[in-house]
């Protein structure tokens, strides 16, 4: 565990990544219901606008680094979730979509994720799960 005497950058990288891994594990455990890792949904979740992405914008969107969006995105075509179709203005790139299939799983899991939310308002209240989303975004927009 972090000690609060530590530097700023080591103390907050600490408890951003544990409370990552908390979140995560528990959108995990209400995912797990439909046997989608969250990773999934994410990916999911990003393709819904039904804009098409290429695998680098999904790849920022979602947190992947490439190789494992590929082996995801390829698990996901094979299942039916997803689709690829070349980019009409770039012939060299390949656009991800979500299937109608994928669209389905996705409103699943996102009343899921929402049961998540709901979990995390009720136990730290409104004002302050707002307060911490608008710091973190703020330390983001302050970074780029």
């Amino acid at each position: 565990m972090a000690k609060s005497n530590a530097p700023i950058t080591e103390h907050l990288a600490y408890l951003l990544a544990q409370a990552n891994r908390e979140i995560n594990r528990q959108l995990e455990l209400r995912l797990s219901k439909e046997g989608v890792p969250v990773e999934q949904w994410r990916i999911l979740k990003v393709l819904s606008d039904g804009d098409g992405h290429s695998m680098g914008e999904l790849a920022d969107a979602v947190l992947l680094n490439h190789p494992t969006l590929t082996k995801m995105i390829d698990r996901m075509v094979s299942d039916t979730l997803v689709y690829r179709l070349q980019d009409p203005n770039d012939r060299r790139k390949v656009l991800m979509f979500i299937s109608d299939r994928g669209k389905v799983l996705c409103k699943k899991l996102n009343s899921l994720a929402v049961d998540q939310e709901e979990h995390i308002l009720e136990s730290y209240g409104d004002k302050s799960t707002s307060e911490l989303k608008r710091l973190l975004e703020n330390l983001i927009d302050s970074s780029n």
